[in-house]
């Protein structure tokens, strides 16, 4: 993995988190107990920090960003499809984000919510608990969120953390 210090910034990532080696971490960034970040995916963390809670999944290509002064904020049991770009951001716990979302300064996805594949939320928009946001730009709506199938794709990544901080290694060719 290629994790940076900044200065005097420097990652704080739990022991049992799972970060795969060509992933890059930079900065004043805390990823909590059995989350993982996939390949490609970048946390930059230079003028705020970033931090992810536990049994949360930030995919492959995906890129974690701040503000000045402008924290993100990724909550429990939360899945950050791939492709997807936060920016000084609030994201609540039990929440999806789908693959190649697009979520601005100041956005709040609350708890239990869904962002909808391919959806881009302008600055300061709020998903409120129980909602959906949806489209380009989105629309947020009530609906129907699944926990269940929530739960089980990230219990499928703290289970994959697992296996790839064990099994992960490297052909020589």
């Amino acid at each position: 993995m290629t994790i940076y210090a900044l200065g005097d910034l420097e990652p704080k990532i739990h022991e049992t988190a799972f970060v795969h080696p060509q992933a890059t971490i930079i900065g004043d960034v805390t990823i909590g107990a059995y989350s993982s970040v996939w390949p490609g995916a970048v946390l930059r963390a230079d003028f705020a920090p970033i931090i992810v809670g536990e049994r949360t999944s930030i995919q492959d290509g995906s890129i974690v960003h701040v503000g000045q002064n402008k924290p993100t904020v990724i909550g429990d049991d939360v899945v950050i499809g791939h492709l997807v770009h936060l920016e000084a951001c609030t994201i609540g716990s039990r929440v999806l984000i789908g693959v190649g979302s697009l979520v601005r300064h100041g956005c709040t996805i609350e708890d239990e919510s869904i962002v909808g594949a391919h959806a881009m939320l302008r600055d300061g928009t709020r998903v409120p608990s129980g909602h959906r946001a949806l489209g380009l730009p989105a629309q947020v709506k009530p609906g129907h969120v699944d926990l269940v199938d929530i739960k089980r794709i990230t219990d499928m990544y703290v289970e994959n953390t697992k296996l790839y901080s064990k099994s992960l290694r490297e052909l020589e060719h």
